[in-house]
């Protein structure tokens, strides 16, 4: 592939992190790169018809990071004067001086890094006004208001952000690429006294033409809350769980911790020696894209330079890598994925982008429908997952199933299991919608212990 082309904003700034690291290298350095952030965002919220908030702000941030032999500092500056950034360059080159030496850290050898790389029409050109994140925010919160029984209300926030990356490194990268972000959320209050409940929707995009409409997710939320009202609790049982899409996207994050290279590396995940093996059912793919076209996570390239592909990292129940960023890698004996993260203030680390739980054949009607007494859950409370074990006890609200139906509200529950016999017995339906970057279907876990009353 042919080296990549740059508009003249990206171009700028690589010519500015090219000249930091050049007087790196005259400074001491053996090798550097840097990363340029610059964001504007404009965000308004309302509550009860009244402006809570309406904020605009421009920020940028510039982070160097050197290496003296196997010695490494980062340090970031928001000031791009020439004598701050000479500052910045002095300072870090002393500190990676003083550390104590990583035999792991340093760039991308030249010949892995990536010259060339997809569009990913990431960037919508229109920029909204103040006017009509209010009309959005304010549409919102009356369509949730106006749903019967509804009496109070948490807000409504409409927002709208735009950012610019730019990337070079000694080893010869150079590159950049521009993101936008359109949301809407609204949050209402049902009931009185001791028997109110709340709940929530929202929306994310790219464009905001492909937001949804704002007056939807009001009601939406509305909605939602009226059917919550009147939750109690249930006995303590083993049962089938059935999670909402909004909910069951939180395994993904359970997921993708346990096989980060760094866990691996300490021995610190209960996947650790599950390379290659089959750990979900065979009907469970999970799939990371991170060239998706307007996808809410897309990246052309990882924050080493390094190339990055679609992948299954389940396909068809086994697991088929690490998420590893150059350090990991090499800890580890392995080759980089590609999957490096990183801020302008700290090191790589490994993440993934736009990764999703493949749809089933089965509608969630039909997943629950030979339920006889089992769990839907709309709401996860607490941090409850012990990333060694793999145990998993999460507080929990949504509604009981009788018969395959759903019939009333619960709260107050909790749900516990262990995450390896969670992954291996999960079923997912056909209900796959991308909403945020990282994304399931309904999903259904039979045999879990459901605590209550």
């Amino acid at each position: 592939m042919a080296d990549q082309k740059f508009d003249k904003e990206t171009a700028n700034d690589i010519d500015l992190l090219q000249d930091v690291i050049g007087k790196a290298l005259k400074a001491g350095a053996d090798a550097a790169d840097a990363v340029l952030v610059e964001g504007t965002s404009l965000s308004h919220a309302r509550r009860l018809g009244k402006t809570e908030k309406l904020e605009r702000s421009e920020g940028q941030d510039l982070g160097l990071r050197v290496l003296v032999g196997k010695q490494q500092a980062i340090v970031s500056s928001s000031d791009r004067s020439p004598k701050m950034l000479a500052e910045l360059v002095e300072r870090t080159v002393a500190m990676a001086r003083a550390v104590p030496e990583d035999p792991f850290c340093g760039l991308a050898d030249p010949s892995e890094i990536a010259r060339g790389w997809p569009s990913l029409d990431m960037m919508d050109p229109v920029e909204p006004s103040a006017e009509q994140l209010i009309e959005r925010a304010r549409a919102a919160e009356e369509a949730a208001l106006a749903v019967e029984g509804i009496t109070n209300s948490e807000g409504a926030e409409a927002g709208w952000g735009r950012s610019r990356v730019a990337i070079a490194a000694s080893n010869g990268f150079a590159g950049g690429y521009s993101g936008s972000h359109h949301a809407i959320s609204a949050s209402v209050i049902g009931g009185s006294g001791n028997a109110m409940e709340r709940d929530y929707d929202f929306a994310n995009s790219v464009y905001g033409a492909d937001l949804r409409d704002p007056a939807e997710i009001g009601r939406s939320a509305g909605e939602r809350t009226i059917r919550r009202l009147g939750a109690r609790k249930m006995p303590t049982c083993r049962c089938p769980v059935v999670f909402d899409p909004r909910v069951a996207r939180s395994f993904i994050s359970h997921f993708l911790g346990s096989i980060s290279g760094p866990s691996i590396a300490r021995g610190t995940s209960f996947l650790r020696d599950k390379l290659h093996q089959r750990i979900f059912p065979e009907a469970i793919t999970i799939t990371e894209d991170p060239h998706r076209q307007r996808g809410h996570r897309s990246k052309p390239f990882d924050a080493e330079g390094i190339a990055n592909q679609r992948r299954a990292l389940i396909d068809k129940g086994v697991l088929t890598t690490w998420l590893l960023d150059l350090r990991s890698a090499r800890q580890l004996g392995m080759k980089t994925t590609g999957h490096a993260a990183r801020g302008t203030a700290s090191p790589p680390s490994p993440a993934a982008t736009n990764i999703w739980i493949e749809p089933g054949s089965a509608s969630p009607a039909e997943l629950m429908g030979d339920i006889k007494s089992g769990f839907y859950v709309t709401e996860l409370m607490g941090m409850g997952v012990n990333g060694i074990t793999g145990d998993y006890s999460r507080g929990a609200a949504g509604f009981w199933i009788e018969n395959g139906q759903i019939t009333h509200p619960v709260s107050e529950m909790t749900v516990a299991g262990n995450l390896n016999e969670m992954f291996a017995r999960m079923t997912a339906a056909n209900d796959l919608e991308f909403r945020t970057g990282a994304d399931s279907p309904t999903l259904r876990i039979d045999d879990l212990t459901v605590a209550g009353a």
